[in-house]
């Protein structure tokens, strides 16, 4: 996965997700959840290559971090819960996508608590 369709469409086989370009500059494609409308990645190009921002469980972020060189401390997002994905090619698909689906199931609506 090394372009930004690509990202996008395997964000979308994802359950409820959908794209959104909320922002006046068409680099920031953002995927959302039906249902909450929370974010789950944000797709855009940087420094030549596309990047992904993608929530992540801290503990699990920073072992992403010291283990792979193209996952980075979140551009322009909390640096504790959020990593930046850079498709560079370094990655294989499937590592990409666990990172998309943990962002996923971290940011999903919740159901509701009857009281």
């Amino acid at each position: 996965m090394l372009t930004r369709q690509e990202a996008i469409e395997v964000c979308l086989r994802l359950p409820r997700a959908y794209e959104d370009y909320p922002f006046e500059d068409p680099n920031w494609t953002i995927m959302r959840h039906h249902g909450n409308r929370k974010m789950f990645a944000a797709i855009y190009a940087r420094q030549g290559h596309i990047w992904l921002n993608l929530k992540a469980d801290p503990m699990w972020g920073d072992l992403w971090k010291q283990n792979w060189p193209a996952v980075v401390p979140a551009y322009h997002m909390n640096k504790q819960h959020w990593i930046s994905v850079i498709l560079d090619g370094s990655m294989t698909e499937e590592e990409v996508f666990r990172l998309i689906c943990d962002s996923h199931a971290l940011t999903a609506p919740r159901p509701r608590v009857k009281k």
